[in-house]
C-alpha cells in the first residue's frame, strides 16, 4: 500500500500501545489544528486511542492559509456529493495507512468531522468496506444519500448542529438524521440552543460519550437502545 500524501498533527494515545484511531476531518478553509485540540478531552474516555487530524489535500482558495477537501463555491447538493467523491479515495487511503501503521483492524476507526469534514467522515464512513466503530458529525450534512440497506454493521452516528448557524442550517441535521436512519444506520443528534457554526461543550461531552460507547460496540444494532430527542440527550449531559 503506498503512503498517503495527508500530513497533520497526531496525538499518541495516554498509555500503552494505541488500540483504536480517531480520525478528526476538519472544514473549508481550516487544517488539522482546527480539531486536534479536542483530542485531549475525549482522550480522557479514551486512552489508548491514538488521535490524528490530516490536512485536507488542497489548498483553499477562500482562506489561503488553510485547505479544503474539495471547493465549494454554494450548498448545492450535486456539487456537494461530487465533491465527497472525487475526495474520499484520498481520505480512505490516509485512513488505510495510519490503521496499517498503528496495527489495527478497520472496525477500530472512529470518525469525526465539522462541517466540510462532517461530509467526508459521513461519506467515507459508509462507504468503506468495513465500517468505522462510529461516526461524529458537527455542523455539517449528508451529501449524497448512503446506500438503501447499510446492513447490520451500520456505523451509529451522532449528529450535533448550532440552532443558530448561518453556513449550514441546522436543517441539514434533520435531513441528514432521516435519511441516515432510512438506511439503517443508528443515530443520535443534538442542536444546541444559541450556538451558530462552532463546536460547543455539550457537543464535546456528547462526542465524548458516543466515541466511548461506539468504540466498545455498544451503539451498534441490537446493541443498546438508540434515542434520539434533543431533551433526552441533554439530560445526559447535566
Amino acid at each position: 500500500m503506498a503512503l498517503s500524501s495527508l500530513t497533520g498533527p497526531r496525538l499518541p494515545p495516554a498509555r500503552g500501545a494505541a488500540t483504536h484511531l480517531v480520525v478528526l476531518c476538519h472544514g473549508y478553509g481550516a487544517d488539522g489544528n482546527d480539531l486536534i485540540g479536542l483530542a485531549p478531552y475525549w482522550q480522557r474516555v479514551l486512552p489508548t486511542a491514538a488521535f490524528v487530524a490530516p490536512n485536507a489535500p488542497e489548498p483553499c482558495a477562500g482562506a489561503p492559509s488553510g485547505y479544503q477537501w474539495f471547493p465549494i463555491s454554494r450548498l448545492e447538493p450535486l456539487a456537494m456529493r461530487r465533491g465527497v467523491e472525487a475526495a474520499a479515495a484520498t481520505l480512505s487511503d490516509f485512513i488505510d495507512a495510519e490503521l496499517k501503521r498503528l496495527a489495527l483492524q478497520a472496525d477500530r476507526l472512529a470518525l469525526v468531522g465539522f462541517s466540510q469534514g462532517t461530509m467526508m467522515a459521513l461519506h467515507v464512513g459508509l462507504s468503506r468496506p468495513a465500517k468505522p466503530a462510529c461516526i461524529v458529525g458537527f455542523s455539517g450534512l449528508l451529501a449524497g444519500d448512503p446506500a438503501a440497506a447499510l446492513g447490520m454493521d451500520a456505523p451509529p452516528v451522532l449528529l450535533v448542529h448550532g440552532a443558530d448557524d448561518p453556513m449550514i442550517p441546522a436543517a441539514a441535521l434533520f435531513d441528514a438524521a432521516g435519511r441516515l436512519a432510512a438506511a439503517g444506520s443508528p443515530v443520535r443528534w443534538h442542536v444546541s440552543t444559541g450556538l451558530g457554526h462552532s463546536i460547543d461543550e455539550a457537543g464535546i461531552l456528547l462526542a465524548a460519550q458516543h466515541l466511548q460507547a461506539g468504540l466498545r460496540g455498544q451503539l451498534r444494532r441490537g446493541a443498546a437502545k438508540i434515542s434520539c430527542p434533543v431533551a433526552e440527550m441533554s439530560q445526559r449531559i447535566a
